[in-house]
């Protein structure tokens, strides 16, 4: 993906100008004649090389949060259902945002639409901060009439996906501050501690057992080269995500992540929840199904699921109902796929959709919760095994020492 800058003509004959985030340009100018919009040109953004979070002002938190979009949603949505003219709502919203980024944002929006720009399109000039299933949504409520209840389901959608999201975090949270523990308890005992037995056992000439030689080994080793081996974790941890960043790298991590004991199933949980709960909010604002689940797959936050989900919409191109289609994906739960089918026969398939994500929202709820009363043990017992081990290994020596004595 990258970002192109366009220039083109709307219906009204003005002048337009904007980014949008694609993968050639032939899709970006694909995605602008559906919009009535006469492309003139289209070229690939250049990079430019700064420092994160620092303007010409200073420093500046270039990032909106979930809740920030969310709680101005509903503010948007309150002003334009009370009769404020869109572009007063944003001035107010843009004077009393307290992130300074969010604020030239909106007030860039604003000036957009006073221009003469639809509103969505104005919001696609900031991918960073409205993505395109957004977007979307905006671009079915300006067309159908109804925009202050699209902005509402706008922020329903959010606020679901922010409680799911830190189910989530709060599941790894404890392992991975546990395991950071662990790897710090036992760096100091064996670059500070273990060098003080060494001394004492040189000194009364006491013979090492394997174990104990093998942490003096460790010990003397990380001494003498803390440095590169902080080094070597930080060339792993880059080697790590550039090979996650390209295409086959992330599809190799994300299927084992699915692979995963315990994680993997939690994983696969937290991608149908999402891709469920997508596509029903955008067919709920009136987005058409196959525009639906192109925006939908990019949502899954597993390049497996989304693959699948977009082989689906090739399916449904060809006629074949979305439950054969995900059926024929093997990784949607059976469930998931007979309740779409449900859904498409009885002409539901949104609300269908949405009791699937709130059922699958508490399915991660609840393997979160066993996820976590299962990893607490495992990972006591690995902090445990690890300065045990340790201590155990330093104190073999002694009873050579006690037995000449």
């Amino acid at each position: 993906m990258a970002i192109y800058k366009y220039k083109g003509k709307n219906k009204a004959g003005t002048l337009i100008e904007g980014e949008r985030v694609a993968r050639t340009p032939q899709e970006v100018i694909s995605t602008l004649e559906k919009e009535s919009i006469q492309v003139l040109s289209v070229e690939k953004k250049k990079i430019q090389m700064q420092l994160p979070f620092i303007t010409a002002g200073g420093f500046q938190r270039k990032k909106v949060t979930l809740r920030e979009l969310s709680v101005f949603n509903r503010q948007l949505s309150v002003m334009f259902n009370a009769g404020l003219p869109i572009t007063q709502g944003l001035g107010i919203l843009a004077s009393q945002q307290m992130n300074k980024y969010f604020q030239e944002v909106i007030s860039e929006v604003r000036k957009d639409v006073e221009s003469g720009s639809n509103f969505s399109n104005a919001l696609r000039k900031h991918p960073k901060v409205f993505n395109e299933l957004y977007c979307s949504m905006i671009q079915a409520g300006e067309a159908s009439g109804s925009l202050d209840t699209i902005l509402l389901r706008l922020s329903q959608y959010i606020e679901n996906m922010t409680r799911l999201t830190a189910k989530v975090k709060s599941a790894m949270a404890y392992p991975i501050a546990v395991l950071i523990m662990a790897v710090v308890i036992t760096s100091v005992i064996l670059w500070k501690v273990v060098p003080i037995f060494k001394g004492m056992f040189d000194q009364l000439g006491a013979g090492l057992p394997i174990p104990t030689q093998i942490i003096m080994s460790i010990s003397e080793f990380l001494q003498g080269n803390f440095f590169f081996v902080l080094i070597g974790i930080g060339i792993l941890t880059f080697a790590y995500r550039s090979y996650y960043a390209t295409f086959g790298g992330r599809r190799v991590i994300d299927r084992i992540k699915l692979k995963l004991w315990i994680f993997g199933p939690l994983l696969l949980k937290l991608g149908v929840a999402r891709v469920t709960r997508t596509l029903s909010t955008l067919l709920n604002a009136g987005v058409e199904i196959i525009e639906g689940i192109t925006i939908t797959a990019k949502t899954s936050g597993n390049a497996i699921i989304e693959d699948s989900v977009l082989k689906s919409r090739s399916s449904v191109q060809e006629g074949k109902p979305l439950w054969e289609s995900w059926e024929e994906a093997k990784i949607f739960p059976f469930m998931v796929t007979q309740m779409v089918s449900v859904g498409e026969q009885t002409g539901s398939l949104s609300s269908m959709l949405g009791k699937i994500a709130d059922f699958y929202d508490e399915e991660v709820e609840t393997a979160v919760t066993a996820l976590i009363a299962v990893m607490e043990p495992i990972l006591i017992l690995i902090l445990g095994g690890l300065v045990g081990s340790i201590i155990v290994a330093m104190y073999l020596p002694m009873f050579d020492i006690i037995g000449r004595v």
